[in-house]
């Protein structure tokens, strides 16, 4: 492959994840006034979150089993189409009818049933294309992606927002189309010659796999799982209290939920670049990313003006930043790519389970306690950091990295 045409790949698979992120983040902005304007309560409007993630979570781990027997492109694509048109459904409801909730949240199951083929999809490909430390650095790239998209949303929902609430619905068909077509023509996927084995023999190899590395593996699951739910719970709250307390909206609202985000990218983007294979490296600051969190989870309680809150929430973006590629790099590289596209859906999986119950749970703790939420939130980053402490081991018995379970069918 000629760097040209690798710049392609990398820009295609990158635009995949970003498509996936403008799906919860670009609507974030909007939700007050579609609160408004539909006359819903805050658990309704936390719904739309919530749906698309649902729907997103139960499909991904079957959407990434078809993408090991058939291939990356077949699965990716059609989700594309099917995000796109579910995009297009909430919009025509919001512009036609008086009552669009119902046809609303229809349109965002269909977005998540297209989402559960991107991002997760984009990882096992990355996994098949890139091999040493070119694939850390793609996966960087990936989960940059992923940040940077969650840095334009509230941006670009924003701007849509100016014209009409459910704009940002009718953008999303635009994005998919551009996806569709770097996809199409510039990953070049490498033909298995092997024909699909039976289910039986892929569901005893998976279960090969989680039986020999299922510690670690929830580890990172966990770890992935807790850095989306803190930050689409963090980001819900923000955007209430911005719009509420201090009367912040449209474009102005956007960039300043764009702080902690950017933050997050860039820091996804440089960890990506640094890491390598360095399986001791990447646990080092997994830690100290969930450190991160605890410290800056724990100090929000005693900050409530603005900008220093945003000065202290930033700390946890940061730790964020550091979890993340290291996660993705250690979840793709744990099997082989017979099983890799089931693997990495699964963690995906878990991640938008995450997203989903952020918003409805960050809604009864801000009903309930700031402090308490802050607290709790600390906690649970300090219990999650010592489990990636005590539960990822990167060298086996022979003092030999361990994080490459390479179950063969030949073998089962």
């Amino acid at each position: 492959m000629s760097s040209s045409s690798k710049g392609m790949a990398v820009a295609a698979i990158g635009s995949i994840p970003l498509i996936m992120t403008l799906g919860n983040s670009m609507l974030i902005p909007v939700l007050p006034a579609m609160k408004s304007a539909l006359g819903l309560t805050a658990m309704q409007v936390s719904l739309t979150i919530t749906v698309f993630s649902i729907a997103a979570a139960i499909f991904i781990p079957v959407l990434g089993y078809l993408s090991d027997r058939l291939s990356r492109k077949i699965i990716i694509i059609p989700s594309l189409i099917i995000y796109g048109i579910g995009g297009l459904l909430a919009g025509f409801a919001s512009a036609s009818l008086s009552s669009p909730y119902v046809l609303i949240m229809i349109g965002r199951i269909l977005q998540g049933i297209g989402a559960a083929g991107t991002a997760p999809i984009a990882m096992a490909l990355t996994g098949d294309l890139f091999k040493g430390g070119e694939q850390s650095r793609v996966l960087g790239v990936v989960e940059a992606s992923n940040g940077f998209g969650k840095v334009l949303s509230p941006i670009l929902g924003s701007l849509f927002g100016i014209l009409v609430w459910y704009a940002p619905f009718y953008a999303f068909p635009i994005f998919c189309l551009l996806s569709i077509l770097l996809t199409a023509f510039f990953i070049k996927e490498k033909k298995n010659k092997k024909a699909p084995p039976p289910f039986a023999k892929y569901a005893l190899g998976i279960k090969t796999v989680y039986k020999k590395d299922w510690r670690w593996l929830l580890a990172t699951y966990l770890a992935g799982a807790t850095c989306l739910f803190t930050l689409f719970g963090i980001l819900f709250y923000l955007s209430d209290v911005l719009e509420k307390s201090y009367k912040i909206d449209g474009v102005t609202k956007g960039l300043i939920l764009a702080i902690p985000l950017l933050v997050l990218c860039t820091t996804s983007y440089i960890t990506g670049s640094k890491i390598a294979k360095n399986l001791e490296l990447m646990k080092k600051l997994i830690v100290i990313g969930f450190l991160s969190m605890t410290l800056s989870y724990g100090l929000l309680v005693f900050f409530e003006k603005i900008v220093p809150f945003l000065f202290v929430l930033v700390i946890s973006s940061f730790g964020t930043g550091l979890i993340l590629p290291c996660v993705n790099t250690l979840i793709t590289g744990s099997v082989g790519m017979e099983f890799r596209g089931f693997v990495t859906s699964v963690y995906s999986s878990v991640r938008f389970l995450g997203v989903a119950i952020g918003p409805p749970i960050f809604t009864r703790l801000i009903e309930w306690s700031r402090t308490g939420m802050f607290v709790s939130l600390a906690i649970l980053t300090l219990v999650i950091g010592m489990a990636a402490l005590f539960m990822i081991h990167v060298k086996g018995k022979d003092g030999s990295p361990n994080t490459k379970t390479v179950v063969r069918y030949d073998y089962i």
